[in-house]
């Protein structure tokens, strides 16, 4: 939890808010890897691509 705090307090001090969307949607597609690994969800992940 420190990383995310201190990675908060880096884009408020050097106004790098344009890297925000970015994170989050690396970390989505990052979640949908792992959901996809083997469990029952992977059919219906599958679809939506």
């Amino acid at each position: 939890m420190e990383f995310i705090k201190e990675f908060i307090k880096f884009l408020s001090v050097r106004k790098k808010y344009w890297l925000l969307p970015i994170i989050l949607v690396i970390l989505l597609f990052g979640g949908l890897i792992v959901l996809t690994q083997g469990t029952a969800v992977a059919p219906f992940i599958y679809t939506i691509f």
